[in-house]
């Protein structure tokens, strides 16, 4: 079975299967990467409660930053948000964001 989770014309914010919640992209706002880092992080952490599962249950993260130059600052936070002994496999790269203001976006996939 499928469960959509909030969804709209365009995307579901959370699809559910087999066990597995799958979070669309999360932005934050703020003018810094690790602020717009943080707000992101926040809206997982929504997310991921609202799909039964939590940051220890994280599988698979994915970011996006517009500029590589920008690592280092989001690791900073993302070092502290993400709990000890349960690092999701993770991919970061470079790419250009739906917004010019947007810095960083986060995608999730995780156990429920």
């Amino acid at each position: 079975m499928i469960e959509r989770i909030d969804t709209g014309p365009r995307m579901s914010k959370i699809v559910k299967h087999g066990g597995v919640a799958y979070l669309c992209g999360q932005v934050g706002s703020g003018a810094t990467v690790a602020e717009q880092t943080r707000d992101c992080l926040s809206r997982v952490e929504t997310l991921l409660e609202k799909a039964g599962s939590s940051p220890e249950r994280m599988l698979q993260v994915i970011i996006w930053l517009a500029d590589m130059a920008d690592f280092a600052e989001m690791n900073e936070v993302w070092d502290a948000w993400v709990p000890d002994g349960h690092a999701p496999a993770r991919a970061c790269g470079e790419a250009k964001l739906a917004r010019p203001a947007l810095k960083v976006e986060i995608i999730v996939t995780a156990a429920y």
